[in-house]
């Protein structure tokens, strides 16, 4: 297995890349932050989809078949997606809180109708605290952590710990690199790791499998640094603190409650889900179970099936 693994590590490091899709225009920007649109303005509401502050945005735009944007823009959707940038120098202290409301909110606030947010993994933990501040007309979270202590004590351990090991340095720097947030991932499920490159090894070349394992690996291992406050509350305010789940978590001096959501809301998680286990979803008004793993989900054969079309379609039953 391991010597399978190395082969297909070899082969991933040479393979030759796709294009990558066209890029979608910037249509609103706030700070290093910017708003792409893929839709048509239909006078349906916009949709928004705000992807997680870890990894690039792509994983929804990831090739021209496998792209939730371009399949909900083909489906008449007026859809957005948030592209968060890279932190300026002067970033460090943009806490979770701030991304919300001093990079999200005043973009949305830019579009002509109040919007429907979608919100993937930390993504749609930030979209519940939009929906605090702005007016939205529905909300849909995908895998996204809410109630963290619904993840695996050993996890928790684990995760705390690498942050308290590397806190120092990253206050040092201003931010929190990526391979902190990559050695976390991957210490979760080392196993996992060996058998994907291990398959990959045996995948023909120049087929749309390969294609889409090279996107995927290339997006996990790419990505903006946090700013040093945006890690300090993922790690303090959220993993060890919980503030998410006991409604104590506070943006411009105000909690962030489930119960206080006045709009359609949805919640969809999966039983299979390794980075952000179904117990730790938020538990809003309605809720969809799935059995796909956390980027399978999104990007995987069966996501048009089991995830794009179903939320195509509540997207359509409350306007968007």
């Amino acid at each position: 297995m391991r010597r399978r693994a190395f082969q297909g590590l070899r082969k991933y490091q040479s393979a030759e890349r796709s294009t990558p899709p066209s890029a979608a225009p910037v249509v609103a920007a706030s700070g290093n932050a910017r708003l792409l649109h893929y839709g048509t303005a239909s006078g349906r509401p916009p949709v928004v989809f705000v992807p997680s502050l870890i990894n690039p945005p792509t994983v929804l735009d990831l090739s021209e078949s496998r792209s939730m944007l371009r399949h909900m823009a083909a489906q008449g959707h007026d859809a957005y997606l948030v592209d968060w940038g890279t932190p300026a120098a002067g970033d460090s202290m943009l806490g979770l809180d701030s991304h919300v409301a001093e990079r999200l909110v005043p973009m949305l606030a830019s579009l002509p109708l109040p919007p429907i947010l979608v919100g993937y993994c930390l993504g749609g933990s930030l979209v519940l605290g939009a929906a605090m501040l702005h007016p939205v007309r529905a909300v849909a979270t995908i895998a996204a952590p809410w109630h963290f202590d619904g993840f695996p004590a050993a996890d928790l351990d684990l995760i705390i710990g690498l942050w308290n090991g590397a806190k120092t340095t990253c206050e040092r720097l201003g931010y929190v690199p990526m391979e902190v947030l990559q050695s976390g991932f991957w210490a979760l499920d080392p196993a996992r790791t060996i058998r994907k490159f291990a398959a990959f090894a045996d995948i023909t070349a120049g087929t749309d499998d390969e294609r889409a394992f090279l996107s995927v690996e290339d997006w996990a291992n790419g990505g903006a640094p946090l700013t040093f406050a945006a890690g300090r509350d993922l790690f303090e305010t959220f993993y060890e603190g919980n503030m998410s789940g006991l409604g104590n978590w506070m943006i411009r001096d105000r909690a962030v409650k489930l119960e206080s959501l006045t709009c359609p809301n949805l919640s969809i998680c999966s039983a299979t889900d390794r980075i952000v286990p179904a117990a730790a979803s938020p538990r809003l008004a309605q809720s969809e179970m799935l059995q796909m793993g956390h980027v399978g989900m999104i990007v995987g054969r069966q996501a048009p099936e089991l995830l794009w079309n179903p939320l195509s379609q509540w997207l359509s039953g409350h306007g968007g």
